[in-house]
């Protein structure tokens, strides 16, 4: 800590030292070089590849609390301190819409480029793919017990041309919020709208709105998440918008929603829960400032209600990467990004893992009796720089499976969704209760980089830049496939 002049000790003067002429230029770098706001970053760098795949049969372990040389966060772009401001949405819809960063994809790095000029920059370059092997072979591992015997793998697949999309527009369907809706604020092209996913073993038809409510009557389905989760849902309610429309019950201005389609006995709820844990502002009049995760504590605002629903989808992802604060047990453990030195600085892995296992026990614990479908992470797409410094997704066709690889955070990320999703499956078949299912939307969405607003979300501001929105997704577009899948899903269990 510096000094202050009434710190300095009463007595004989000492003589003045002659400061170096290098004095200067070195506080300067040291200035330039230590992060002053987010002093996790100070090793990240060396520790991204630090995590170690837990044994399958030790995935069922008590939670301990682990330092952040386990895991450590993704080093492409930290969540600075205006990016948490939710933007609202148009007055007709009346929500919040969360602009959360993401990490920007590695496409043109060139700091790596950098370190492999030295051997010592290769021989970590070849720890770290030697690393990444290893992850994806676990990736193998733990998602084939994952899906314990099911016939066909809707999840492995390719995106193929369809000339017939999209199957809704924005003129037909309401449902659409101004940040999605890339038809009306002028992308040029359509060629993001004619494709559909191809599974590599058999055959996943369209989405047949009248199908779906025939098989949905007399149900419930709840969206459990953040604002993809919200998007996901949006997508369902357009497809049905050909041959139904609900009743908005959802209160004005309130994040969460419900939906019913009162002639097919059916409803749509959703639970605004971006961390699926009890959370807490640390300064209620700043919605900026970091939130507390009290990550062993369910979040009651859904898991009260669980139990009353037939089928759930829970998901969550790019909020973990803000500044937040991490309770256990009653007590403040650590931090991801916060600017405290004598705070335990842990990692976006640590609370992802902990979220979803006090969520996946909340749904076991309420006595649910249905479905409950992980829906895994869908990544974002931001490449050439981060997200609030001109990173933008403007591809405007999909990735072949040969172009692209999951690594990374995104990797980590889905690995730990598989293995928390593992257990709560075995937590759940020894209680005779509801099911744990895998909606696995990783793969095919690594694949859309075509598919987000990017900067078609709003009119162009005159003389202020907006950050792209590579993050969520246009509709119509590719999430559309994510409600072929669930009438998939839900015909295996209803049939």
């Amino acid at each position: 800590m510096r000094s202050q002049a009434s710190d300095l000790p009463v007595g004989k003067a000492q003589p003045r030292r002659k400061t170096s002429r290098l004095a200067p230029l070195i506080a300067l770098i040291i200035l330039l070089t230590i992060p002053l706001y987010y002093p996790a970053l100070r090793d990240s760098s060396k520790k991204l590849y630090e995590t170690t795949s837990p044994r399958l049969e030790d995935l069922e372990d008590p939670i301990t609390l682990t330092s952040h040389v386990e895991e450590a966060p993704p080093t492409e772009n930290p969540c600075s301190i205006d990016c948490h401001d939710d933007n609202k949405a148009s007055v007709d819809t009346a929500v919040v819409v969360d602009r959360q960063p993401a990490p920007v994809m590695k496409k043109n790095d060139k700091g790596r480029r950098k370190r492999m000029k030295s051997g010592k920059g290769q021989r970590e370059d070849e720890k770290v793919q030697a690393m990444m092997r290893g992850r994806s072979s676990h990736r193998g591992k733990i998602r084939s017990r994952v899906f314990e015997g099911d016939e066909c793998d809707l999840f492995s697949g390719e995106w193929v041309p369809d000339p017939d999309g999209p199957y809704y527009t924005n003129e037909t369907c309401y449902a659409i919020q101004e940040h999605q809706n890339c038809l009306k604020f002028g992308r040029p092209d359509r060629g993001y709208l004619k494709w559909r996913w191809k599974p590599d073993e058999c055959e996943l038809p369209l989405f047949d709105p009248q199908q779906f409510l025939q098989l949905v009557r007399g149900l419930s389905l709840a969206f459990v998440g953040d604002s993809v989760a919200r998007n996901h849902m949006q997508s369902l309610i357009c497809l049905l918008s050909r041959v139904a429309s609900p009743v908005d019950m959802s209160e004005p201005g309130d994040q969460n929603k419900r939906y019913e389609y009162r002639e097919h006995d059916f409803n749509i709820t959703m639970f605004w829960s971006p961390y699926l844990v009890k959370t807490a502002k640390t300064d209620p009049n700043d919605e900026r400032r970091p939130y507390e995760l009290f990550l062993d504590e369910p979040d009651p605002h859904w898991t009260s209600q669980v139990a009353l629903f037939n089928y759930v989808i829970i998901s969550a992802g790019h909020w973990f990467f803000r500044p937040t604060y991490f309770s256990l047990h009653g007590r403040r453990m650590g931090c991801l990004y916060c600017p405290e030195p004598d705070v335990t600085h842990l990692t976006s892995y640590f609370s992802y893992r902990r979220a979803f296992r006090t969520a996946f026990r909340a749904i076991n614990d309420a006595g649910f009796g249905g479905v409950a479908f992980l829906r895994t992470y869908a990544p974002s797409h931001f490449e050439g720089a981060a997200w609030d410094k001109g990173g933008d997704c403007a591809r405007t066709r999909p990735y072949r499976r040969s172009e692209v690889v999951l690594e990374d955070y995104s990797l980590e990320m889905y690995l730990i969704q598989l293995e928390e999703l593992r257990i709560a499956q075995k937590a759940a078949g020894r209680r005779s209760g509801g099911k744990f299912k895998l909606f696995d939307a990783t793969v095919a969405m690594l694949l859309r980089p075509d598919g987000h607003p990017s900067k078609y979300g709003h009119w162009p501001v005159i003389n202020n830049t907006l950050a792209n929105d590579c993050v969520h997704w246009c509709l119509p577009g590719p999430i559309d496939a994510w409600n072929d899948f669930l009438l998939q899903l839900f015909k295996t269990e209803l049939e």
